[in-house]
């Protein structure tokens, strides 16, 4: 298994004719989430790196649409699927690494 150090990656394509395209890619541990209301009153949920924020509220910075809710919904089951993939893969790893060292 090989082990990189943690990164963000972050690029911006622009083509003519296109809006601008920003991909961020976190590929570490060392992230701050955190979710709660600002003025109006509007949620927000953040995502960040010592590299990069990400941050995500309502739709023009107005009152909370159905469009909002979809999107808040599709978040959440995002969420929860990393998080069932994380425990499973780490369990299996932790399994694997259990053999590996019982055999040695």
């Amino acid at each position: 298994m090989s082990s990189l150090n943690p990164y963000t990656y972050l690029t911006l394509s622009m083509q003519p004719g296109s809006s601008p395209r920003l991909h961020i890619s976190f590929h570490t541990a060392d992230l701050h989430v955190r979710a709660g209301m600002l003025d109006k009153p509007r949620p927000y949920l953040e995502i960040s790196s010592r590299e990069a924020n990400v941050s995500i509220s309502t739709t023009g910075a107005g009152p909370v649409t159905d469009a909002d809710l979809s999107t808040a919904r599709l978040i959440f089951d995002a969420a929860a699927r990393y998080l069932a993939d994380c425990e499973r893969l780490h369990t299996n790893q932790s399994a694997t690494k259990t053999a590996t060292d019982t055999a040695a």
